[in-house]
């Protein structure tokens, strides 16, 4: 499937009669106008709703059979703030970029087409060409000639190869789609909690996962009411006090190897992320998530207590997906392991790869190091390469290569300088870091700085979906975990 994004470059231009006469050299194509609904478009982008209003767009353009997509744009000239669209359009849908400019005044229309092509600076994405009535607006700018709006040529033959990059559009769309049809039941122990509330209620409404809250239900209300928000009558609230007995024997029997007593299991019980541990292992819900207010160790150890660690898993890792302008690539581990010796962090490296893949990104591996290759050496350099050849000789199918810098591993022009044969550097999509100080700065640092999303931590190695909140998360951020965790929850079924 490729995509074309129609840009007209002045208003003079028929964008729509354009796209369906560049379809028509197409098989299988049709035309897709974002801007057909103008009104609602405007209120949803003033409204600061640019995502929400993308990804109706993605869940739009999945209805589409045909093979091809021709994305009609919008001028410049026309609206500043729907022009600026043409960026997150051809970014969204992976769309090569077709110019078109109308008029018989060359020098203007090279420099419209000029100031069009800079809109895209820094953005990963490919021109096709320029539709304009002289060629040399084509040669001015270095783009491809496609001939004029009455008599184009050589489309047909655009280099329209699939890239297999997922846009973060489509990665929200996809995880949403994937946890509504999962259908699962996901028990939230910080019931109470306001960011959570408001959570399970949009997962409720959206349909993306049946939620449990854990707290009173007066405390739940009290919370809504603050907040402003109705609690739909069937959104799950349950309180934990009503719970305790009933997994008191069977928190016995996991823990009999320790000894655990009934009076002590019912005092752990009281813990709702205990009790919420529990629900799971006795497959009362289907997954877990907390750590809007507990810490990571809160949330973690009463999985790897009651729940325990998958079959071929020795370790318990994390990742987070940052949804980077253009791109959805994997971060881990940043929350969990301070100090991987090499073989857990090729654990980390091989689980990581696989969570990739399950998401529907194509995992290419890089071991994060501060050396490229053979540029240093020392301890740390030696950990990363040990790590690189474990995760090689276990998992040949992977695409994996380190010790790699960051810049090598994202930018092409610095891998084919520092790393030129490397099936990885320039084109990573899963970064392993050597330790927790360095992976939790970094995503954070991307993550605040570059106002990235970032989706998780999504734990790996685990038996059954258990999943931890940065305690600064934000209400976005617990509903696409609340989101993983029905989608884990289906995998690991």
């Amino acid at each position: 499937m490729a995509n074309i994004l129609i840009f007209p470059v002045n208003r003079a231009v028929d964008t729509l009669a354009v796209a369906h006469d560049v379809a028509k050299l197409f098989n299988q194509a049709e035309v897709f106008n974002p801007f057909v609904d103008l009104a609602r478009t405007n209120e949803m982008l003033n409204a600061g709703k640019c995502d929400d209003w993308l990804d109706n767009l993605v869940s739009d353009v999945a209805q589409l059979n045909a093979q091809h997509k021709v994305i009609v744009g919008v001028a410049p000239e026309d609206n500043v703030l729907l022009a600026m669209q043409n960026i997150a359009l051809a970014s969204t849908f992976n769309a090569h970029i077709i110019f078109v400019v109308n008029g018989d005044d060359a020098e203007k229309n090279s420099q419209c087409v000029a100031a069009a092509k800079q809109l895209f600076v820094g953005q990963n994405v490919v021109f096709a060409g320029v539709i304009s009535d002289t060629e040399s607006v084509a040669q001015d700018n270095q783009l491809t000639y496609l001939g004029s709006a009455t008599r184009l040529q050589g489309i047909e033959q655009l280099d329209c190869c699939e890239t297999d990059r997922v846009s973060p559009a489509q990665f929200r769309f996809n995880m949403i789609d994937k946890a509504r049809r999962a259908n699962k039941r996901i028990v939230l122990p910080e019931g109470a909690e306001p960011r959570t509330v408001r959570a399970a209620v949009i997962c409720h409404e959206k349909g993306i996962a049946r939620c449990v809250l854990l707290a009173k239900r007066e405390e739940v209300n009290q919370v809504a009411a603050q907040l402003n928000i109705t609690l739909p009558e069937t959104l799950e609230i349950i309180d934990p006090a009503s719970l305790v007995e009933q997994y008191v024997e069977p928190m016995c029997q996991l823990r009999k190897s320790k000894g655990l007593t009934p009076e002590q299991a019912r005092e752990q019980l009281q813990d709702t992320v205990v009790l919420g541990t529990m629900m799971m292992a006795q497959n009362d819900v289907d997954g877990l998530v907390s750590g809007a207010v507990h810490t990571t160790a809160n949330t973690i150890r009463p999985a790897l207590q009651l729940i325990k660690t998958a079959p071929n898993a020795s370790i318990v890792s994390s990742i987070f997906f940052m949804l980077l302008p253009g791109q959805v690539v994997v971060y881990g581990d940043c929350a969990v392991n301070p100090n991987p010796d090499a073989a857990q962090l090729a654990e980390i490296a091989i689980q990581s790869a696989d969570s990739a893949k399950a998401f529907g990104i194509e995992p290419r591996v890089a071991m994060i190091s501060y050396s490229t290759i053979n540029s240093g050496s020392g301890p740390d350099v030696d950990l990363v390469i040990e790590a690189t050849n474990i995760v090689r000789e276990k998992r040949p199918d992977l695409a994996v290569d380190g010790p790699l810098q960051y810049d090598a591993a994202v930018v092409p022009s610095v891998a084919q300088s520092k790393a030129p044969n490397s099936p990885v550097a320039g084109k990573a999509t899963v970064f392993v870091f050597p330790n927790l100080s360095t992976g939790n700065c970094t995503y954070k640092a991307v993550q605040r700085n570059a106002n990235v999303l970032s989706v998780g931590p999504m734990l790996q190695g685990l038996r059954k979906p258990v999943n931890d909140l940065s305690r600064g998360a934000l209400v976005e951020d617990i509903v696409y975990t609340i989101a993983l965790t029905a989608i884990q929850a289906e995998q690991m079924a």
